[in-house]
């Protein structure tokens, strides 16, 4: 067929249409991608051209010509391989006998299959294509045009019209109104940047005067060796781009299995609460996905990854990887180097250590819960607080191998300042405290632990001696009595110190059961109701099943010279104030909420003293 010959269009054998709102709708993100495509098939064509004349031109590249007010036409030219005849008619048949449902799994590792694929992506943003090319193989150049409508014709150039084409492909459209911002100079260098500015083969954008400006950088984060080394504040300087600061650490990681190479980068504060990974992968040079969450394990939420891999597979969209053995290889070795990094900074630096689980202990600790592996070498740096004071959970279990710990805050604010420090008590109220710490035994040689709560350490307390055991029970039933609006009970015990006169102690459910009554104080009597119908069952089974509600204690120390004070001969009037206000004061250095009863409580007891004052 001759150049002066109209050559007969013909029809694709699928909707053409369909398959076009298949690809924008269900392969690709959107009609951004035609360019990647492009580039995708000059990168590959260049690779071909190389194999097939054992030799790699370092001029060889893709030229991408922007759209301009004179010529509407982008046109994309690549010095790769080029198309036969021959080869123009197998991709037609690729294409065209690809239905919707083949379209997800047309090869990819071949030219013909990414290019066939990548041409159909230009449909996205234009209604014609036209593909001129020369085999670098030999023949006459070829042109296929493709439209829309659903035909395409195929024609061999020759003459003088051939005479001007050199190897490779040229792709030139014309992109629709709706698409044309998508092919502005500015947005065409952004997207070429973006996805192919690590591709080892020039990418030039023209500039609308017949230069051309570059947008290739080298992979510095995927160098090895002395070049590594040598690049190191220019990987530091890419972390900052990647995790939107400096990073805390930059950490080499690699893959044999795979080939693959890049940083991994520490985060230097805690991700948001529920945040994926967002890791940059890219295969050859090439970004695949710039979010990718399944590269690293779960556990190394702290991580965000660069990496560029000849071995990882691309799905059909080029777009994300696939779920695939060699994913799960590369995933475990990049895990590896950072968990290697983590054993290093325990044994070298400590004190940085320290500094990292600080800024991830949340994060660290929901993972420790369900993955053993890492809870193996990082439980130990964990913080937690003692009523001795904060220490690492080494610490810990080294001082106290039997590890005692509250299941709330509460429990432990009431309990902390009268155990001794042999006995010393763990805050286990904390998000996943209690759990971990019931895992000590697990993880460490000899460790046991016990959750011990506010009654049980109430009855752990030593009573008055022998000899003061009546003047001590006078001293409850007397105090009883002014307790008893607030349905608190006196208990008279000896602790440490002895500068502490009172302490307030309600295990849990008699907490839930005073913040219900509070909340009943505020609703109308229908949720009134609801609520002391839900009080009443727990009530019962505090008390034995007796019906009498558990209550609050108000322990009194016996070693304290104001309550054995109080146990003498002291005006009604004054003890019951001076009873009063020490409940309230225990009640503060307790971290407790005063009810309306404790409020009206505290100020009467104030100004009854005022005026006891006045009228001396």
């Amino acid at each position: 067929m001759t150049g002066e010959q109209t050559p007969a269009a013909r029809p694709f054998l699928v909707d053409l249409r369909g398959v076009v709102d298949l690809l924008s709708r269900h392969i690709y993100s959107g009609p951004h991608v035609f360019l990647r495509e492009l580039i995708q098939n000059g990168r590959d064509a260049i690779t071909a051209r190389a194999e097939h004349e054992g030799r790699r031109d370092a001029s060889w590249g893709v030229r991408i010509h922007p759209p301009t007010a004179d010529e509407p036409t982008l046109r994309f030219e690549d010095d790769g391989v080029g198309l036969t005849a021959d080869e123009v008619g197998e991709l037609l048949a690729t294409v065209g006998r690809s239905s919707k449902r083949d379209l997800f799994d047309l090869p990819r590792a071949g030219f013909l299959g990414q290019f066939g694929i990548g041409l159909l992506s230009c449909f996205m943003i234009a209604d014609r294509i036209v593909v001129r090319s020369r085999s670098a193989r030999g023949g006459d150049p070829v042109e296929w045009v493709g439209s829309t409508d659903g035909t395409f014709t195929v024609r061999v150039l020759e003459g003088a019209e051939a005479s001007g084409i050199a190897v490779g492909t040229t792709v030139s459209l014309v992109p629709r109104a709706d698409e044309a911002e998508l092919c502005s100079p500015t947005s065409l260098r952004e997207l070429a940047r973006r996805y192919a500015e690590y591709l080892p083969i020039p990418i030039l954008i023209g500039t609308g005067d017949g230069s051309f400006d570059g947008i290739g950088r080298p992979a510095v984060f995927a160098l090895t060796g002395e070049a590594r080394a040598e690049a190191r504040d220019r990987i530091a300087e890419l972390g900052r781009e990647v995790v939107g600061g400096a990073p805390f650490e930059v950490i080499e990681v690699h893959s044999t299995a795979t080939d693959t190479h890049g940083t991994a980068y520490v985060l230097p504060f805690p991700p948001t609460p529920g945040a994926r990974q967002a890791n940059r992968v890219y295969l050859g040079g090439m970004l695949v996905d710039p979010r990718a969450d399944e590269l690293l394990p779960d556990w190394a939420f702290f991580a965000r990854a660069v990496v560029d891999s000849n071995g990882l597979r691309p799905t059909a969209s080029r777009e994300h990887l696939i779920e695939d053995e060699s994913l799960e290889a590369t995933r475990a070795e990049l895990g590896a180097a950072i968990r290697a990094w983590v054993m290093r900074l325990a044994v070298e630096r400590p004190a940085r250590l320290a500094e990292f689980v600080g800024i991830h202990h949340l994060g660290l600790k929901s993972l420790l819960l369900h993955d053993d592996e890492l809870a193996g070498f990082i439980t130990r740096w964990l913080t937690v607080e003692t009523s001795v004071g904060v220490m690492t959970i080494d610490e810990l279990v080294r001082s106290h191998p039997h590890v005692r710990f509250t299941e709330t805050v509460d429990e432990f604010r009431q309990i902390a300042g009268i155990v001794p420090v042999s006995r010393a008590v763990v805050n286990g109220g904390y998000v996943h405290e209690a759990d971990i710490l019931r895992r000590l035994p697990l993880l460490f040689d000899g460790v046991t632990v016990e959750r011990v709560t506010v009654s049980g350490e109430l009855d752990s307390l030593d009573p008055p001696p022998l000899a003061d055991r009546a003047a001590a029970l006078a001293l409850e039933t007397r105090a009883g009595a002014v307790l008893a609006e607030v349905g608190c009970e006196p208990s008279v015990r000896r602790f440490a110190p002895d500068d502490l006169a009172s302490l307030y102690l309600a295990d849990a459910e008699v907490l839930r059961s005073i913040t219900r009554g509070a909340a009943r104080d505020l609703t109308g009597p229908l949720w009134s109701g609801v609520l002391g119908r839900i009080d009443d069952g727990p009530s019962r089974l505090a008390s034995g099943g007796s019906g009498e509600a558990a209550r609050a204690k108000l322990c009194l120390n016996w070693d304290n010279a104001l309550v054995r004070t109080l146990a003498g001969e002291v005006d009604d009037a004054v003890f019951d104030r001076t009873i009063r206000l020490l409940y309230v004061q225990a009640l503060l250095a307790g971290h407790r909420p005063l009810r309306a009863s404790e409020r009206a409580m505290l100020t009467g007891a104030l100004t009854d003293l005022v005026a006891l004052s006045l009228a001396r």
